[in-house]
């Protein structure tokens, strides 16, 4: 009967119009991309980016993002000010538009700007639309003009709230995040906001950004400031890596409107690490002005080895895996009307993007390598060497490959299976040792963990030439037992995931110095080795307990010092000597049952999922700690010691 009058009154009344920014409250994730910790940072990026666009047109020289004690947001630029005039097709000042109305703003229809970034252009209004409050207050004219919205509403209508000098302008936005909308956290991240600053900064030459953090005991400041631009962002990248040459190769030009900027170095690693940005948006699946650059490269040093016979005619050509061994590069290109595919702007489809770079790269890159022969020489001979280490790793490589379904082939002896064979209910735990191994195996549910014990430390692949890699028998057992291959229909040289086993991969080390460093080395694989393992979500840390505190019959685990400061407070009245508190020094030293319930428990345990929120400040990292440059090491080590936690 309900189904009757449901179907009777479907009319048009039922059909729900979202009016204005409801749209945006009611579907965050369509416009920011998700509501946790990620889609809160965007919301400062977006106002960030309106800045950007002012310094690209020739208006800001600065840009200060503050954290308010209230965790709000303040952003100020020096820039032209948001018009304040009317807008005649709305009928309201034009700086209430573009906070309140989807798709408005100076980016469209040409005139306002020529190059923008913004998420395709709503951002303000998103942002607004996002936040418990926005106050914005824009010097213009001589005069200082203010409004507020709440929840996306407005509190009233513009009003002048002081005067200022005219050649004084520019925009300031505060916003604190709605908690009804980021119910994950509303709390910003200084380090997060400093990586994407300091990103902005190197892509827009000249401009100062300074970011404040004025919460209580949390107070700093970083300036960042790059007359160099990308050279320096390069110089940034490759500061803990030994460089092949000491120049930044720069291309710069325009081309069919397009704004090209290419900065590259080689280093003497093995890693190629190449930044695309269109309009300083990052585009992490690249496009075409990636495509561009790398048949540029290609293409160029191909010509430059056989016409100066470093290559013979019968020789085979040097492929663009080969050059682009120990690059660290990034591309920029300024577009006027930017093509992405995919709402989130992953990918640039513009086809006037590819022939720009290339042309301006090809040309611009000739004439370096004529100037600069010592240079050039390096660079085909690091690229001759790559080819032989690559076919070396080929053969290597090809002995890892499991022959076929997984095709009934053994599996690796130390590794036992769970019974489940649908890889989404499927874990597996890389644990160091065979006591670690064995009360695993014992704690485990058979149905759906599987446990690889390893011997020891695993070989460090940032120090390794690739063909060492693929010899290490340790490393291929990883691979064997996660049914992980090398190779694509598209790409040799690609991750398969085609027929992994686990969509959960554990490492589970001792909770001390060592352990963290497996952990770190077995990071250090999947993230040269294996990357696409983490993008796509699938690598875990354990996090075993350090201390079991008891008291008679019961049995408390404690994950931090402040915890178990806790429990001698709660349990032992203060007093340490009344409870019996064991320190685990590794997995070995718990009983089956204690490390079910405290680390393989879904119920009971803490996984943490390894992310990549930024994958160029994540390699130079990488090469930092786990490299050979001892002094960017050192530095890093005695910049963060005070931090550390060490229980010897």
């Amino acid at each position: 009967m309900a189904d009757q009058n449901a179907e009777k009154n479907y009319g048009g009344d039922q059909i729900q119009v979202l009016e204005g920014l409801e749209a945006v409250r009611k579907r965050p994730g369509m416009y920011i991309g998700s509501t946790s910790g990620r889609g809160l940072h965007h919301l400062v990026y977006e106002i960030v980016d309106n800045a950007i666009d002012e310094a690209l047109a020739g208006f800001c020289t600065h840009i200060e993002v503050m954290i308010n004690k209230d965790n709000s947001i303040t952003v100020i630029d020096n820039g032209r000010g948001v018009p304040v005039d009317i807008n005649h097709k709305t009928g309201r000042p034009a700086i209430e538009v573009v906070y309140t109305v989807l798709h408005a703003g100076g980016k469209f229809g040409g005139g306002g700007y020529k190059v923008s970034g913004g998420l395709h252009g709503v951002g303000a209004s998103v942002v607004n639309a996002l936040s418990e409050w926005l106050e914005v207050q824009v010097k213009r004219n001589g005069h200082i003009y203010q409004q507020r919205y709440e929840r996306g509403k407005i509190c009233y209508d513009l009003k002048i709230v002081g005067d200022c000098d005219i050649e004084d302008t520019g925009t300031q936005v505060t916003f604190l995040p709605d908690s009804e909308i980021f119910q994950e956290t509303t709390v910003f991240e200084f380090d997060i906001l400093m990586h994407r600053l300091r990103e902005m900064a190197f892509l827009t030459k000249g401009i100062k950004i300074t970011l404040t953090d004025l919460r209580e005991g949390l107070e700093q400041q970083k300036v960042f400031h790059y007359e160099g631009g990308i050279k320096e962002f390069v110089q940034y990248l490759n500061k803990s890596k030994e460089p092949l040459y000491s120049q930044i190769i720069y291309c710069e030009g325009v081309k069919d409107n397009v704004q090209v900027e290419v900065a590259f170095q080689h280093n003497d690693g093995y890693n190629e690490v190449v930044d695309s940005f269109v309009n300083n948006i990052k585009t992490p699946e690249g496009g075409t002005h990636l495509t561009g650059f790398r048949n540029s490269l290609t293409k160029t040093f191909n010509d430059y080895a056989r016409k100066n016979k470093i290559l013979k005619d019968s020789d085979q050509g040097l492929s663009g895996d080969d050059i682009r061994e120990g690059l660290t590069a990034i591309v920029s290109v300024k577009i006027e009307d930017p093509q992405f595919e995919g709402q989130t702007k992953q990918k640039l489809g513009n086809t006037v993007a590819r022939g720009a770079v290339d042309s301006i790269v090809s040309e611009q890159l000739t004439y370096f390598l004529e100037q600069n022969p010592a240079v050039a020489k390096s660079i085909c001979e690091k690229s001759l060497l790559a080819q032989r280490a690559r076919e070396a790793a080929r053969k290597a490589r090809d002995l890892t490959r499991r022959k076929t379904a997984l095709e009934g082939t053994s599996l690796p002896g130390k590794l036992a299976d769970c019974s489940d064979k649908d890889p989404k209910n499927c874990e597996i735990y890389i644990v160091e040792g065979d006591s670690a191994g064995g009360s695993a195996k014992k704690a485990r549910s058979r149905a759906t963990q599987a446990i690889l014990p390893l011997r020891g430390k695993i070989l460090n692949v940032e120090k390794a030439l690739a063909h060492r890699v693929w010899e290490s028998e340790e490393i291929k057992m990883i691979f064997q037992a996660l049914g992980i291959t090398i190779g694509t229909a598209e790409d040799s040289k690609a991750v398969n995931l085609e027929k992994i086993r686990y969509h959960k991969i554990v490492i589970m080390a001792d909770a001390d110095v060592d352990g963290a460093h497996i952990a770190t080395l077995i990071m250090t694989l999947f993230f040269r080795y294996m990357r696409s393992v983490i993008e796509n979500g699938y690598l875990y840390i354990a996090t075993p307990p350090l201390y079991s505190v008891k008291k008679g019959k019961e049995q408390r685990y404690c994950w931090t010092e402040e915890q178990r400061l806790q429990l001698i407070q709660e349990m032992g009245a203060g007093k340490e000597s009344s409870l019996h508190i064991q320190r685990y020094k590794g997995l070995g030293e718990m009983t089956a049952e204690q490390l079910w319930d405290t680390t393989m428990s879904p119920d009971g345990r803490t996984l943490r999922q390894v992310t990549i929120e930024n994958a160029a400040e994540a390699d130079r990292i990488f090469s930092m700690l786990m490299g050979d440059d001892v002094p960017p090491r050192r530095q890093f080590i005695e910049q963060n010691a005070t931090y550390a936690n060490i229980d010897a």
